[in-house]
Formats: C-alpha cells, structure tokens, sequence
C-alpha cells in the first residue's frame, strides 16, 4: 500500500488489489470510530481509499504507514442484506453464454454468492457489489440502453450492481427488485455502503 497527498486536506492509498481496499476502508473506518483518526470522509474505490478532510495530512500518513489492518475478511460478522430479486433480466441468455452454462446456473450461482459493497459510484446509491469470481467478469453492451428501470439487477465487469433510480445503463440485466437503495431521509440515505454484505435472494 502506497500513501500519497491529494491537495491540502486529503491522502489517497493506492492498494494492490480489492480485497487490500476493503482491509484497510474497514481498518480506517474503525480506527475513526475510536478516535484514533480525524478523517471527514473515507472513500472506497476499485483500488484506492481516499481520505479527504484531514487537518495535517504529513502526520496522518505516517501514522497510517505504522498501522496493519486486519484481514479483509474480518468483517464476515457484519450485517447481511437479502435483496429480494425476480430473476427475469432480459440478458441472463447473454450472460449464461458469457459463463458457458444455461440460464438456471446462472440464477443459482448468483443466489448462492455471498456479495460484499466494495465501493459507491455512479449514483447516488449505487454498489458495486464484488463476491463473483474473476473468470466470470462480463462486457458491458457495446451501446447503453438509454432508460433503465429503477431496481434493476446487473452485471458489469467482475460486479453486480443494482440501479437506485431509473438511468441510461449499460450493464447486463438479470433481475428486478422493489428494495429502495437511496432516500436521503435516511441515515444513511444509502441502503448499500461499503462492507456490507449482500445476498440477492430469489423472490418468493
């Protein structure tokens, strides 16, 4: 892990890979809440976290550069979401041709894959869900649908996604839920935030 300063107020960390990300977004996230860090914002990406809002970014860095953040699969006791999902996507045939296998399989192995929020973006409420395996990675369309339902279940990539609100889209639809993913009367307004983890259950 890399820590290097992003103008006045902010450090960014550029790790080595997802799980690196989440290690340490959950280290940070838990260092703040002790009081042992004075952060406004800790921001997860693919493969960074930023901190923004930092009195005196030199001495934060190289507190940070003392610390060992836990396993990334430390968090495995946190909260789950089931998203009750009707897997009826108009793309499952494509993504079952992507995977090699029928459209069951491909209903099943996402019912049974434990997902995790890497990261928010987008959107306002949109997670980039991360728990499938790197070889099933899918294309996005080679031209966006320009209106996509709100509540849509996609693939994109090695993620899952699902649209908060009605958009232009260009990931691969699967299924549907009627879950609400962002209302900013909520604390938080995101109902998807970093860490969580997600089960895209079937609808009964």
């Amino acid at each position: 892990m890399r820590i290097r300063p992003v103008g006045a107020h902010a450090l960014l960390l550029d790790c080595d890979d997802a799980d690196q990300v989440e290690a340490w977004r959950a280290e940070l996230w838990r260092r703040r809440a002790a009081g042992d860090l004075a952060a406004v914002d800790i921001v997860p990406a693919a493969v960074t976290v930023l901190l923004d809002g930092v009195p005196d970014p030199a001495a934060t860095a190289a507190l940070i550069a003392g610390w060992q953040p836990r396993d990334s699969t430390a968090g495995a006791d946190a909260a789950e979401v089931r998203v009750s999902t009707v897997y009826d996507g108009a793309d499952l045939p494509t993504v079952a041709g992507h995977w090699g296998v029928d459209v069951p399989a491909v209903v099943d192995r996402l019912r049974r894959t434990e997902f995790r929020v890497a990261f928010c973006g987008f959107a306002p409420g949109f997670a980039y869900l991360a728990g499938l395996p790197p070889e099933l990675a899918v294309p996005r369309l080679t031209t966006p649908r320009t209106r996509v339902p709100a509540g849509s279940v996609a693939l994109a990539g090695p993620y899952a996604g699902i649209y908060p609100a009605a958009s232009p889209g260009g990931w691969l639809l699967v299924g549907r839920t009627g879950m609400t993913l962002f209302d900013v009367r909520a604390d938080p307004p995101a109902r998807l935030t970093p860490g969580t983890r997600v089960r895209l259950v079937p609808a009964s």
